[in-house]
C-alpha cells in the first residue's frame, strides 16, 4: 500500500518473486472512468474507489478460496478501503511503502507512461490514513533499494 509513486509495483513484484507468489497489479482493476478522471487531474472520491476496491477484494477472495497467497499492489489509502479488502481475505496483511513528499514528487515527475499525474500527489497524501496499531501490517522506507525493502518486509512480516 501507499500513495502513487511510492514504488508499490516495484516492491510488490520483487516481494512476489522472492516468495514465489503471483503479483496482482491493482491499477489494472480500475474502471476506465477512474483512469480518465485521474489522467485529467481529478482526484478520486470514495464512490469512485468503491467498485474498484470490491473488485480487488473479489480477486483476493478467489485466490484465498483456491488456497493461494498473492501480493497485491493497491494504494489502500484509508482504513475503510483496507476494511473492504479484508472482506475478501480477512487475514490480508499490509506493507505500507512510505517516504517523503519530496522523494514521491521526484519519482512522479520522472515517471513516464502512467496515467497518474504528479499534481494529484497532495490529494493522496491528504487522504492517506497510516496503518492503525490494530491493523496487521508494517511500514517500510521507499528510499531503500527494492532488495532491502523485500528483506525488511520478509523479516517484519515473518515470511522468511
Amino acid at each position: 500500500m501507499g500513495v502513487s509513486g511510492a514504488g508499490k509495483t516495484t516492491t510488490g513484484l520483487a516481494l512476489a518473486a522472492h516468495l514465489g507468489w503471483p503479483f496482482v497489479e491493482g491499477d489494472a482493476f480500475h474502471p476506465q472512468s477512474n483512469v480518465d478522471k485521474m489522467a485529467h487531474g481529478t482526484p478520486l472520491m470514495d464512490a469512485d474507489r468503491a467498485p474498484w476496491l470490491q473488485a480487488l477484494a473479489d480477486q483476493i477472495a478467489a485466490a484465498e478460496a483456491r488456497g493461494e497467497s498473492s501480493v497485491l499492489g493497491c494504494s489502500s489509502l484509508k482504513r475503510a478501503y483496507r476494511d473492504i479488502l479484508r472482506t475478501g481475505a480477512p487475514r490480508v496483511r499490509f506493507l505500507h511503502v512510505h517516504g517523503t513528499r519530496e522523494l514521491l514528487a521526484d519519482r512522479l515527475n520522472h515517471r513516464a507512461g502512467h496515467f497518474f499525474p504528479p499534481q494529484l500527489l497532495d490529494s493522496q497524501l491528504a487522504t492517506l490514513e497510516p496503518l492503525a496499531a490494530d491493523e496487521d501490517g508494517v511500514v517500510i522506507d521507499m528510499a531503500l533499494s527494492a532488495g532491502d525493502q523485500v528483506a525488511q518486509a520478509v523479516r517484519l512480516l515473518g515470511l522468511g
